[in-house]
């Protein structure tokens, strides 16, 4: 167990020259930075800075790493499993002031940013050049770049044109000891030693703090089709998914919801311009796109054939481009949603397409066993399945007592069927309890190892992930 030194006001002396009123002490402005979307988790840090380049945040992690103080990296704290809340207390360092895109390379089809850039602000800069970059998590209007490099965020669009993983060509980081270093080169292949690049992101902000981020981009495309399924069945629904693929086709999206999903969302979005019948058991949203709409058509009718031999009521085409707005906008405020309507965790499985209804029928025998209701949704094109578990009627004991054995029963058939115990959202703080589901022994070691050839002292967002 590593040891931690508390924040002396000599420490604070030496960051007060350095960050000026970028330096936050007081309760008041320091609570905005004690949480994330996580639960209703809450931890607060000894003070609060915000750096505006490289070098200030080399000072700051190399003070810090020589007195032991730990420090936390956070970026706009919309994240899911607690990856940013600094359980030690220490110096919570955000991100905030490094968000200027630097440069958009139109000869190369890439762009460098800083991490504090919001992800949607991103695409759309680019997107005025026709360009594109592709993953989209549901909090795309505010989350930043940095925050999916280190969730190595998904979303949607991922089952066509996959992760954040697959866009970072190199990345400017911070060592925990303060020492700048890039993690690779602005090239479409490297094969030049090991990819520390690729090591860094999904790292959770372990290894280092990223500073400047080069990815690459793609055009973008020029047309989509876009349809709202309703099954009266939800493992017909799931079903569905895999058998799409098996006709040869890759939707630009494919997500799944269930029938509550869909009616807490209208509830708390204040819009049921969507019918949902009371036989409607779920529903996918299935998109394509690309250059020609001729093509797109024919890829639709390919996909309605294949749904002809699954349970659906009458198929929804968005019509208008406001339509499809608020069909994807519907999609993306579940999680929102669910949270309004009541205490709950969400877990973030993935397993092979194919393996998705035996999924969804494992989570639903094991909430009757326990006797919670579970709201599921999710990226099914990708097996990536929410289980966002609902309080309800549980008693605090059996939520904080009985519930992990309910988890832990699902990640074990998750494993089972293939899968992992995290997709997108990372493992951060309350899902490291599982990772022994997910690796043996051996292989946890081999990541700890890893994490103490970067950081030997252990202060850079200490307790995450292990």
């Amino acid at each position: 167990m590593e040891k931690y030194t508390k924040l002396t006001d000599k420490d604070i002396s030496f960051f007060e020259p350095i960050y000026g009123d970028r330096m936050l002490l007081d309760k008041e402005h320091i609570t905005d930075y004690t949480h994330d979307e996580t639960e209703d988790l809450q931890f607060y840090p000894a003070v609060v800075l915000k750096p505006i380049n490289s070098q200030e945040i080399s000072q700051t992690l190399e003070y810090c790493y020589n007195k032991g103080i730990p420090v936390t990296p956070a970026g706009a704290r919309t994240g899911l499993s607690g990856g940013s809340l600094p359980v030690l207390g220490g110096v919570l360092l955000s991100c905030e002031k490094l968000n200027q895109i630097i440069d958009i390379d139109e000869r190369n089809h890439q762009v460098t940013t800083e991490p504090g850039v919001i992800t949607q602000v991103l695409q759309d800069a680019v997107k005025e050049k026709g360009l594109f970059y592709p993953p989209d998590p549901a909090s795309r209007g505010s989350c930043f770049i940095g925050g999916n490099i280190a969730e190595n965020s998904g979303g949607p669009k991922a089952v066509k044109y996959g992760v954040t993983a697959d866009y970072v060509l190199n990345l400017e980081i911070v060592l925990p000891n303060g020492n700048i270093i890039w993690t690779g080169a602005n090239v479409l292949k490297n094969a030049t030693g090991y990819n520390l690049t690729q090591l860094v992101v999904g790292s959770e902000g372990t290894l280092g703090i990223v500073t400047k981020i080069v990815l690459k981009l793609i055009p973008h495309p020029t047309n989509d089709l876009l349809m709202l399924v309703p099954f009266y069945n939800a493992e017909k629904a799931c079903e569905a998914v895999a058998a799409i693929f098996r006709q040869g086709i890759t939707p630009s999206g494919l997500e799944f919801m269930e029938r509550d999903a869909l009616i807490w969302t209208q509830k708390f979005t204040n819009d049921q311009s969507i019918h949902v019948a009371d036989n409607h058991a779920a529903h996918l949203l299935i998109e394509v796109d690309g250059f020609d709409s001729e093509v797109l058509m024919k890829e639709c009718e390919q996909i309605i054939n294949v749904l002809d031999d699954f349970e659906t009521d009458e198929i929804l085409f968005a019509d208008s481009a406001a339509q499809k707005e608020t069909l994807w906008s519907l999609r993306r405020k579940v999680g929102e949603a669910v949270k309004a309507q009541s205490t709950y965790k969400e877990e973030d499985t993935v397993v092979p397409r194919y393996a998705l209804p035996l999924l969804l029928n494992k989570v639903k025998s094991v909430g009757e066993s326990y006797g919670f209701k579970s709201v599921c949704y999710g990226h099914a094109g990708d097996g990536n399945l929410h289980v966002n578990i609902i309080k309800g009627d549980l008693t605090d004991h059996q939520w904080e007592h009985e519930l992990p054995k309910a988890i832990r029963e699902i990640f074990t058939e998750v494993v089972k069927l293939g899968g992992t115990i995290s997709g997108e959202h990372g493992i951060g703080l309350v899902q490291k309890p599982y990772m022994d589901i997910a690796f043996p022994e051996i292989t946890l070691d081999l990541m700890k190892s890893i994490k103490k050839v970067f950081d030997p002292k252990g202060i850079l967002n200490p307790g995450k992930i292990f």
